[in-house]
């Protein structure tokens, strides 16, 4: 083909394409719309979203309100590592390299198996302690012992301490007895103190062991909002609505950082947090059974809290996908109107 025949090609291929009609495209729905359509998840119970620290929307289904206290289950892990962060950053415990035998010495086994010695705070974080689990089919038995936190550190191991990732509530309930034994005081009341000047978050209930240690990573009740109010502070970098500082920076992004994955989603984890690509956006979230969610996306500047009827297994049942779909359409609009406006 001559070249000027080229040309011409091109030419009316270009005028074919311009004389095609642009395909508009749908709309968006709004946040507000898609909070209504969520009254078709079943065991959803309530979502709060804010952008930019403003709540944008809210709704309760099945007569549960935002401001009703639920049971956010696991998703009070990620609590827990705040409480750790703000620990280390006050002096009260080293730092994420400190071995936990010699703080729990008199709960150690008779005979302790020597890797205990080289389990550290950050693998508890990071549910790398190595340690047979105490969640899944093993939470039943542990939960009805008699010494919560003995029945975790007698546990077999499984792996070396800093391998794969074993997800087990007793990790964090060791957390709950360190902070209570270098304090002096309850994990309550260090929430209380520490985490209370962030307006809105108020924890309403929260069960102990039998020696009296709150559950450190279950059990803890709050609302949706004081939920997304918690996720602020993360979003805010760590600075309390009245720009308090209220968790170091670099404790968040301590946290964000990827250090092992879930052999169950293959989301990766860092400490307390669960990390995902959601509709294309980098997303830290917190989970809790039955479908207890806590999203931040840093890129967009948005929280969202979502809790849920906690009687059924949210990833068994389905509904942890449709939480993270709901989620992906959050982003979505959000991201829209960003684009729009």
């Amino acid at each position: 083909m001559l070249p000027s025949e080229n040309a011409d090609r091109v030419a009316t291929d270009r005028a074919a394409t311009s004389s095609v009609p642009a395909i508009p495209r749908e709309p968006r729905p709004s946040v507000q719309a898609l909070l209504e359509e969520a009254a078709a998840i079943e065991p959803l119970k309530a979502v709060v979203v804010a952008r930019d620290g403003e709540v944008v929307a809210e709704r309760g289904y099945g007569g549960t309100e935002p401001g009703t206290p639920a049971n956010i289950k696991s998703a009070s892990k990620t609590v827990m590592s705040a409480l750790v962060g703000i620990a280390i950053d006050k002096g009260v415990l080293e730092g994420v390299d400190q071995p936990i035998a010699p703080l729990l010495r008199d709960e150690l086994p008779p005979d302790p198996d020597p890797r205990l010695s080289r389990v550290t705070i950050g693998h508890l974080l990071s549910m790398q302690a190595g340690l047979e689990r105490t969640s899944g089919p093993y939470y039943g038995r542990w939960v009805t012992s008699q010494n919560w936190v003995r029945s975790a550190l007698a546990r077999p191991f499984v792996d070396e301490p800093g391998g794969a990732m074993l997800y087990s509530t007793g990790s964090t309930h060791l957390l709950s007895a360190i902070l209570t034994r270098a304090s002096g005081r309850s994990t309550r009341a260090l929430a209380r103190e520490w985490l209370g000047p962030q307006e809105g978050f108020q924890i309403t209930s929260w069960d102990r062991d039998p020696q009296g240690i709150y559950f450190g990573g279950n059990n803890m009740a709050m609302s949706t909002r004081s939920l997304l109010a918690f996720g602020e502070l993360y979003r805010n970098g760590g600075r309390a609505r009245n720009g308090e500082r209220l968790l170091p920076t670099q404790w968040i992004d301590a946290s964000w950082e990827p250090r092992t994955a879930s052999r169950f989603t293959g989301d990766s984890y860092g400490y307390g947090w669960f990390l995902r690509d959601i509709a294309g956006e980098p997303v830290k979230y917190a989970w809790g059974y039955g479908g207890q969610m806590l999203y931040v996306v840093p890129s967009l500047q948005l929280t969202v809290a979502m809790t849920s009827d906690d009687s059924e297994a949210s990833a068994r049942t389905g509904h942890r996908d449709d939480l993270h779909r709901l989620m992906a359409g959050i982003i979505e609009s959000v991201r829209a109107e960003a684009a729009t406006g």
